[in-house]
């Protein structure tokens, strides 16, 4: 609250623009954490030391400045939230990206949300062989984007766990998700109304512990 501005706004240290969304909120060492370092509160939990950034600002300071390390993030919400917008704009070339709605695009054939059933297991094992790839490190991506519904905290504990994931939530509401169905003239609108007014009814906000 000391970094809000006169209009309530957080400013970006690297870019200078506002953080308008509060899932891009990143807090960045000046001064990185080594494991030399990080039980050092001096550094690890020094105000003066963390500087806030956007997600996007926060992964170009670390490629620019060579010490990139690879991050895993877990991004979840309603359907129709923008999880996969959110992700386009903030991933860099090199990415790995898991999005269980490309891959069954891409095998299918269909129209993005279309999933003919006789499908589903070898979409889903796709998805989990690339899941491994990122539980086991495996290949030369830098950061990975899990993007899914979610909506049990029960499941995203283990994810992050198993994964050594942060978790991203895009947030939203069952009316601008339900708004967003005009854009897919060729969903049922009432069954994907369901989708989402279930997820939402769902969806625990709280960590499992």
């Amino acid at each position: 609250m000391e970094r809000v501005n006169e209009e309530g706004q957080i400013i970006c240290d690297y870019c200078g623009k506002p953080i308008v969304r509060a899932y891009d909120i990143i807090g960045h060492h000046k001064e990185e954490l080594t494991e030399a370092n990080v039980n050092d509160f001096n550094i690890s939990l020094n105000p003066a030391n963390i500087s806030f950034v956007h997600h996007k600002c926060h992964n170009f300071i670390h490629n620019k400045f060579g010490y990139a390390v690879r991050e895993v993030y877990l991004v979840y919400g309603a359907p129709m939230s923008g999880k996969s917008e959110w992700v386009r704009e903030n991933m860099s070339e090199g990415d790995l990206v898991v999005n269980v709605d490309e891959i069954w695009k891409a095998v299918s054939g269909c129209e993005k949300y279309v999933k003919p059933n006789r499908l589903r297991s070898v979409v889903f094992k796709a998805r989990d062989g690339l899941i491994e790839a990122v539980r086991y490190r495996a290949g030369k991506w830098n950061n990975a984007y899990i993007i899914g519904g979610y909506a049990l905290s029960s499941e995203r504990l283990r994810l992050c766990k198993e994964l050594g994931a942060r978790e991203v939530y895009i947030e939203s509401t069952p009316e601008a998700c339900i708004s967003k169905l005009d854009n897919f003239s060729y969903l049922d609108k009432a069954e994907w109304t369901g989708f989402i007014n279930d997820w939402f009814n769902k969806y625990s906000k709280e960590i499992s512990t």
